[in-house]
């Protein structure tokens, strides 16, 4: 078994495939318009199904927001560099909610962003393989 998506309701379409694709560096990998059932799909990731998970934004037409919940925590995506990822999705526009640094308890570093509509992303330091780094938790 594998995971082969995961999907988010979003308010905006467009101002979520530019999040996802400009601040996180995803690829628009395909939209699917459903009119007759008033919502639009777009799948966006750094790879497709099979090998990578993909991430499904579901727009439904005339829905600009949603209560998020307390079941939610977080998507997770591996970095290189916390720190310098922080910098990149700043410097996109990005929303960074908590600094690159070390894990409470912990020496793994992570940081979150915190995409348009609310929906958290850790992003964990790893190696480029996704190995956990040296002297990390």
């Amino acid at each position: 078994m594998r995971i082969l998506h995961t999907m988010l309701r979003v308010g905006d379409l467009q101002r979520s495939i530019d999040f996802y694709t400009k601040v996180l560096g995803m690829k628009l990998l395909r939209v699917s318009e459903n009119p007759e059932y008033k919502y639009t799909l777009a799948f966006v990731g750094f790879g497709t199904n099979p090998d990578h998970a993909e991430l499904e934004l579901t727009y439904n037409y005339g829905v600009d927001k949603y209560e998020l919940g307390t079941a939610y925590g977080h998507i997770a995506i591996s970095v290189v560099n916390a720190y310098e990822a922080c910098d990149a999705a700043r410097a996109a526009g990005g929303n960074v909610t908590r600094e690159a640094g070390p894990v409470k308890g912990g020496s793994t570093v992570i940081a979150f962003i915190t995409d348009p509509d609310g929906y958290k992303i850790e992003l964990i330091e790893r190696n480029p393989d996704g190995s956990r780094k040296a002297n990390s938790d």
